[in-house]
């Protein structure tokens, strides 16, 4: 079988197109679409994207290297040019819903690779018993009234697809803390597309309430399930989703 090697557009005016590759990806950096620190997609997403050949990303990359706006290390190339902190999430923060509003209520988050709820297991399509990474969440407001608990289980997909969250294999040991606050922003580094479907339903003999949300991608693939609990009490419970801009 013959073998194809994908080839550059012919070239127009206006510069090599290795630089205008690199224009458009400096320009992505200054509109914070990529925040300092994190990793830019891998040269064959970039190839596809931009239409040119990797040998074409690889230049441009090479360009903003030698500028200092990119950075390149065994786990790939990352932005560095200056602006918003890494940790400034440009989407949902994980779990959503899962922070009291109360400024002074204490929160813990922890990660463990164990056999998820059966519940999350059939959703995921996880094998009975076959570990994964499991999120709990926990925040509570000073006088105990505003409790919201939540367990997250990811499925082989996320993890496979999201280099991020299958970092924390390792390091998975239950008591560790850890916060995957930017959990959704990785998946959608990752090329992931997010379907959220959120179902609220009381908690008989109880103020509280239970939020199920199962998120899958554009090929209709599990990535996560979680069980968020609330206590509602007199509070409102709301939901704040923020869409990043088409342009």
């Amino acid at each position: 079988m013959a073998r194809t090697t994908p080839h550059d557009p012919p070239p127009t005016q206006g510069g090599p197109l290795y630089r205008r590759i690199a224009a458009q990806l400096l320009g992505e950096l200054r509109d914070g679409a990529i925040p300092p620190g994190e990793r830019l997609p891998g040269e064959r997403r970039l190839a596809g994207r931009f239409g040119v050949s990797r040998e074409t990303v690889r230049q441009a990359l090479e360009l903003l290297r030698r500028d200092g706006l990119v950075t390149t290390d065994r786990r790939g190339s990352h932005a560095t040019l200056p602006g918003l902190p890494v940790e400034t999430p440009a989407w949902l923060t994980f779990p959503v819903g899962a922070r009291a509003a109360d400024p002074g209520a204490a929160a813990r988050a922890t990660v463990a690779w164990e056999a998820p709820p059966a519940e999350h297991a059939r959703a995921l399509g996880l094998a009975p018993d076959r570990p994964t990474l499991v999120h709990r969440y926990r925040c509570a407001t000073a006088d105990g009234r505003g409790l919201r608990t939540a367990v997250t289980s990811f499925s082989a997909v996320a993890l496979a697809e999201v280099e991020e969250l299958a970092r924390y294999r390792d390091r998975a040991d239950g008591p560790a803390r850890a916060q995957l606050r930017r959990a959704y922003d990785w998946m959608r580094s990752a090329g992931l597309t997010l379907h959220h479907r959120d179902c609220i339903t009381p908690l008989p003999g109880t103020p509280s309430v239970r939020v199920t949300r199962r998120v899958h991608d554009q090929h209709g693939r599990p990535l996560e399930i979680t069980d968020l609990v609330v206590s509602a009490q007199q509070e409102a419970l709301v939901y704040e989703f923020t869409l990043p801009s088409a342009g």
